[in-house]
């Protein structure tokens, strides 16, 4: 019954996706500062970094153990945000582990999205922005591309591991149902990309929040309006047969 409600909880949340699918893209406008220009330096900047790790990607076999190390990290880390104590982690180039005494779904899919790479990486920027809002609080954050292609670069490593993670038989997804978990993963890396914008660009929070808030209206009135119009007829043919 339980993994039947996660189903339903995660074909609910298809709308809510595409919604965050088209933030993203308003949140790629508004980091050049112009809703018209796309393809700003920021932009630039953050493809540029997915596309330069795409490209040595294969070229680095040695990149999977910093890979399992920043996953199992993570695990560790929510865990510990859980309350859980956690013991005898290990990292190798074939897989590695971690024990904790306790278990969610949170702590359970945590590594397939939150790249902990791109959190070091954000808490960086977050520092220096800190750091120079001190010194000058009226002065803007500087070379927000540099910090946007640090993301991409990080991101694009973290995706790709949890991709060839997820074409494998994984027990940490199949404990959820592979539906629910891969719509969690989903939401939840669109979510995090729209954040490391917030916090290594000067997009404001409240804006991403607004542009968030309408798409995902947008995109359930269209679903609903959808289904309706998918319904209606059958809905007639049924009062017909019984009439």
């Amino acid at each position: 019954m339980l993994r039947f409600a996660r189903f339903v909880a995660a074909v609910f949340a298809f709308p809510f996706i595409w919604a965050l699918c088209l933030t993203f893209v308003d949140a790629i406008y508004m980091s050049s500062g112009n809703t018209r220009v796309l393809f700003s330096a920021e932009s630039i900047a953050l493809f540029s970094g997915l596309i330069l790790f795409l490209a040595i990607w294969k070229a680095f076999p040695g990149l999977t153990r910093i890979y399992v190390l920043g996953h199992e990290l993570t695990h560790a880390l929510w865990g510990l945000a859980f309350g859980a104590k956690v013991s005898n982690l290990k990292v190798r180039s074939t897989g590695g582990s971690v024990m904790l005494t306790k278990s969610n779904v949170w702590i359970t899919l945590a590594p397939y999205f939150f790249p902990f790479w791109t959190v070091i990486v954000v808490l960086l920027a977050l520092a220096v922005r800190g750091i120079i809002y001190l010194v000058n609080p009226e002065a803007s954050f500087p070379v927000p591309w540099l910090w946007m292609f640090a993301v991409g670069f990080t991101w694009c490593f973290h995706a790709c591991f949890t991709i060839r993670s997820l074409m494998q038989t994984q027990s940490d997804v199949q404990e959820y149902g592979r539906i629910f978990s891969w719509t969690l993963i989903l939401a939840c890396n669109i979510a995090g990309i729209l954040l490391w914008i917030v916090c290594t660009t000067d997009v404001p929070a409240s804006a991403i929040f607004k542009c968030l808030c309408s798409r995902t209206a947008a995109a359930y009135q269209q679903t609903f309006q959808c289904l309706c119009e998918w319904i209606s007829p059958i809905w007639k043919e049924i009062r017909a047969v019984s009439a």
